[in-house]
């Protein structure tokens, strides 16, 4: 332990911590990835060792030399997870290059922008990747030097072959590993943009100390060490990983689709390589749990003995999860949630006998998510919220304990600043010219409570302003998670801020009939009026599934759920009776035939195909349309008719349970929970 601790350097560059390594233990295994499927579906693994890592490394750092990649060069990276994207990596951190990483999940147009920002001078990426290059030349003006992983159309410079064999006038000198350029712990080593989930992207800067310093945290708070057997579903920590000296495994999962991986495949890899620790987001890890715990047998023994160690993070793990997992690993396996940020990893960490002894208990009440204490070398405040830039720090600005707040955090682990984006640092860090410190304002809301942790109170930008004051989404949410039914809910905002209305919006878990859904409905509205700060909600509609994050599929896209909340509470009437005047000209042409026969072929075929889509097709709509009908209020004879005037035009328009209907002449009739609502269409909260 202390050996690998030892290793992390802040004095050191991060390719010569890989080199290092690669000298002390050459023929470890570093990485093992899936290489295709065997003739019975299961994946196919081959594996490198620290010393064929090094000296692809050092071949490509000598190509790289070669091509004019050095010092300071800013090198747009795209490449899947595998031995070449760490290959590519290093060997650029070897030479001093600055890697430009952007996850392409979040969209052409905004990585695009993200490019044109940042002013890359290299450009490494598959074909495809280059071809957005071609087409978008403004966003990569200034690129000089072109390495295609894969076959090269009609853009020009290298390919990743030619770089490892020398080809294409590479001399045998300029492709031979020469001594690494000084890299110090202070030089910028990567900018990494957010995605932009709830606001513009913006490129963090990290240095080699950074990553060193977050190196040492993930040791300390998840004590780490060379002998782990890492399973890898994020690049980030397989880097870290590999500055450990452990070997890293590489799940069989779509970087942008871990909530669709097939858990049968992680349980068969992890069991194969006998993997000791993971880290993976909430949405991979309920799925893990939800497979292990359908293969339990009673008194039965884990799947995964080897498993000692499990960090998760990216989104707040639901407590549901955490006591799955509980239950089908090894009673000596941690299970760790983490909070983080691009611009600060880790922040805080907590582990599960807590979260399932105590702090769940209070998320159900509305305290938030707990996610733990600060990880060493990492300190955490709370400061008043403000939209408006804090440009420098004073003792006013923090708030007393127990007072939700934002989260600010700041130490060796904090990036200082974002790049060529001073607007950015403006609106985003606060700087403590008596102590030096620059704190890093996360845009989250919590508070800390009288023993030191953290709890999560959600995204300061996504709090539902009302009236009569701010609803912070994860304090609010947890009220409603507790029940049985439900996978996870939303609290968006509708309307201007200071004056939205506050909707929840309802994942329900798989199974759930409508006729549960309808019963479900007055139960959260009984447990929202057992919670001072939720008493005030009763607008909850059920949604098919949550749009979220790109990069770990578990951060709900709340923005993108608050227009879908408005579109359910203020339909487009125009648009609405638009569609249905279709089907009551179907029903007139069908009249007129009835008092006008017609004589010609293509209108009695006309006739005839308008009579089979008004009647018979509007007919087989009935079934499904009956618990619609009943979940907004329609007795079975209303909906029947009414399906059979307007078809799917009417019943798949019906406001979603829970959804406040307006009666006519403004009378409103009883919510499906058999409250009566106001006439703005509101129930009277219960104090």
């Amino acid at each position: 332990m202390s050996t690998t601790q030892e290793s992390v350097s802040a004095d050191l560059g991060l390719a010569e911590q890989l080199a290092r390594n690669a000298r002390a233990f050459p023929e470890k295994t570093a990485i093992s990835y899936p290489d295709g499927r065997e003739s019975d579906g299961s994946v196919r693994y081959r594996h490198l060792t620290y010393r064929q890592l090094q000296s692809d490394v050092e071949r490509l750092s000598a190509a790289f030399t070669a091509l004019g990649i050095e010092h300071g060069t800013k090198t747009v990276l795209m490449a899947q997870p595998g031995p070449d994207l760490f290959a590519l990596l290093f060997a650029l951190l070897r030479n001093g290059a600055v890697p430009v990483v952007v996850d392409p999940g979040m969209g052409i147009r905004r990585m695009l922008h993200c490019y044109r920002a940042v002013g890359a001078e290299a450009f490494i990426g598959p074909p495809l990747a280059h071809a957005v290059r071609v087409l978008g030349r403004r966003a990569f003006a200034q690129v000089r030097t072109n390495v295609t992983l894969g076959r090269r159309w009609g853009w020009g410079g290298r390919t990743l072959t030619e770089l490892r064999t020398g080809g294409r006038r590479l001399t045998s000198r300029s492709a031979t590993p020469a001594a690494a350029p000084a890299v110090h712990g202070e030089d910028l080593m990567m900018i990494g943009f957010t995605t932009g989930s709830t606001g513009p992207a913006k490129g963090v800067e990290y240095t080699h100390e950074m990553m060193a310093a977050m190196a040492r945290a993930v040791q300390s708070a998840h004590g780490r060490h060379r002998e782990e057997v890492s399973f890898v579903t994020l690049p980030l920590y397989g880097v870290l990983d590999l500055l450990f000296g452990s070997t890293l495994v590489l799940a069989p999962v779509a970087p942008a689709k871990v909530g669709k991986a097939d858990p049968a495949l992680l349980v068969a890899a992890m069991t194969e390589h006998r993997t000791s620790t993971m880290f993976a987001s909430p949405a991979l890890l309920r799925l893990l749990g939800g497979y292990l715990m359908k293969r339990q047998q009673p008194g039965g023994a884990t799947e995964l003995p080897d498993l000692r160690s499990v960090v998760s993070g990216g989104a707040p793990v639901p407590p549901q999860v955490v006591a799955e997992l509980r239950q089908v690993l090894d009673e000596k396996s941690a299970i760790h949630v983490t909070y983080g940020a691009t611009e600060a990893l880790p922040i805080t960490s907590i582990e599960s006998a807590e979260i399932l002894g105590e702090t769940a208990a209070r998320a159900q009440l509305g305290a938030g998510t707990c996610v733990g204490r600060p990880v060493p070398g990492t300190e955490v405040r709370i400061v008043r919220v403000s939209d408006e830039p804090l440009p420098e720090w004073h003792a006013e600005l923090e708030v007393a304990d127990g007072t939700v707040g934002e989260i600010v955090v700041a130490g060796a682990s904090v990036s200082a600043g974002y790049h060529a984006a001073p607007k950015a640092d403006a609106s985003h860090k606060i700087r403590d010219e008596a102590t030096g410190l620059v704190w890093h304002r996360t845009g989250d809301l919590g508070h800390l409570d009288d023993e030191g942790r953290l709890w999560f109170g959600g995204r300061k930008a996504q709090r539902v302003r009302t009236a009569t004051g701010d609803l912070h989404t994860v304090r609010c949410e947890g009220v409603f998670n507790a029940h049985p039914l439900v996978r996870r809910t939303a609290l968006v905002g509708v309307g201007e801020p200071g004056a939205q209305r506050p909707v929840v919006c309802v994942e329900t878990e798989d199974g759930v009939t409508d006729d549960q859904w309808i019963a479900l409905v007055p139960e959260l509205r009984s447990l929202a009026e057992g919670v001072p700060q939720t008493a005030a909600l009763d607008v909850f509609l059920r949604h098919p599934g949550f749009p979220v994050d790109i990069r770990h599929n578990a951060k709900i896209g709340r923005e993108q759920l608050a227009r879908w909340a408005g579109r359910q509470l203020h339909p487009d009437r125009a648009r609405i009776w638009a569609l249905r005047a279709v089907p009551l000209a179907g029903w007139a042409y069908l009249a007129a035939g009835v008092v006008h026969p017609v004589d010609r072929t293509a209108l009695k075929a006309l006739w005839w195909t308008d009579a089979f889509l008004s009647v018979v097709v509007h007919a087989a709509q009935i079934p499904p349309a009956l618990p619609k009908g009943r979940a907004a209020g329609y007795g079975p004879w209303a909906t029947g008719a009414l399906t059979m005037l307007y078809g799917a035009t009417w019943w798949k328009q019906l406001p979603a349970p829970g959804t406040p209907r307006q009666g006519r002449r403004g009378r409103s009739p009883a919510t499906p929970g058999g409250t009566p609502a106001t006439p703005g269409g509101t129930r009277e909260a219960a104090r």
